[in-house]
């Protein structure tokens, strides 16, 4: 690409990030462990873990974007896996919190992707990365809007 990318090769590029991103879960969902969706709410539940946020099955499915229902049941895979317990909330039993079973884990090992996109991030001037977030907000909204 030349200096000035077009409307169209922003386009290609991100269709070429989205057909990308649809191999890798069809991958990750016959080959290589939890699925996306497994893998975000253990960053999130690592990542409150770590800022001393306690959450709730509720918060982790709300900040993934799924069902309670479905949520749950990732959940109870993760816990059977050995990757997360629940423990009863002192406050209020009839709910649970959400806690990694060793936090002695590092959050980049269960989705080194991230933190592989992360990396790649550093390199952006705080102007670049301001555009690289509005412009996938956008596409973010677009693609949350679509068949709706």
């Amino acid at each position: 690409m030349g200096e000035q990318a077009t409307a169209v090769e922003a386009a290609r590029a991100v269709e070429r990030l989205r057909l990308a991103e649809a191999r890798l879960a069809r991958r990750r969902q016959t080959q290589c462990g939890p699925s996306e969706t497994a893998r975000a709410a253990m960053r999130y539940v690592y990542e409150s873990s770590d800022a001393g946020v306690d959450v709730t099955p509720t918060m982790v499915a709300d900040h993934v974007g799924v069902s309670t229902a479905s949520m749950t049941t990732i959940l109870d895979r993760l816990r059977t896996g050995g990757l997360i317990v629940f423990e009863r909330n002192p406050d209020d039993g009839r709910s649970k919190f959400v806690r990694p079973l060793d936090r002695s884990a590092d959050a980049d090992d269960i989705d080194p992707l991230t933190a592989h996109v992360r990396r790649l991030a550093d390199n952006l001037s705080a102007v670049d990365m301001e555009e690289v977030v509005r412009f996938l907000t956008l596409i973010t909204d677009a693609v949350d809007r679509e068949c709706t």
